[in-house]
């Protein structure tokens, strides 16, 4: 690929993200100043990207269990982002939204039907394919992505036991 090739290939992908972020704010209507919003479409879109990332860390039998915990990783990736300072509030609203439009679902991330129907093989080549993209901005949005999900899920003490994590030290007086 030819260097120019590569920068319009680059500023095509920026552009899409940007008019798929302002496309879902201006269909969505105004958010509560200063607050992110994890609308019904977004939260289908993390719904179907949590199993993904998260892997053989859900429960895997008991449907009731593992709604639970795909509840609750969730919410915690909510309670996450509102952590992050305003404008990484803002980026990570328009990550969502161009995850929810489906125009820009379907050509960013190959996602045909709507988030509740998506095939989990297929949203783990889409994260796949994100995470080894060749466009910076993807890369970033899978990084995202996956910092926000694993950092909600292993901030649960209920999840440290899994990866061996006894705990903070108590302190010394």
């Amino acid at each position: 690929m030819q260097r120019r090739s590569f920068l319009k290939l680059g500023l095509l992908g920026a552009c899409a993200l940007a008019a798929g972020g302002a496309a879902y704010r201006a269909l969505r209507g105004p958010a509560p100043p200063g607050r992110f919003v994890l609308d019904g479409e977004a939260r289908a879109a993390l719904a179907a990207i949590v199993p993904a990332m998260l892997g053989e860390a859900l429960p895997p039998s008991q449907a009731a269990a593992r709604a639970a915990a795909l509840d609750g990783a969730i919410a915690g990736v909510e309670t996450a982002i509102h952590g992050l300072p305003l404008a990484a509030q803002q980026e990570v609203q328009d990550l969502f939204g161009l995850l929810a439009l489906a125009p820009a679902r379907r050509f960013v991330a190959g996602v045909q039907g709507g988030w509740r129907a998506a095939d989990p093989a297929q949203v783990a080549a889409f994260l796949q394919s994100w995470r080894t993209h060749r466009l910076a901005t993807l890369q970033t949005a899978y990084l995202a992505l996956h910092d926000l999900i694993l950092g909600a899920w292993y901030a649960d003490a209920a999840h440290w036991v899994a990866i061996g994590y006894p705990g903070p030290l108590p302190e010394l007086s």
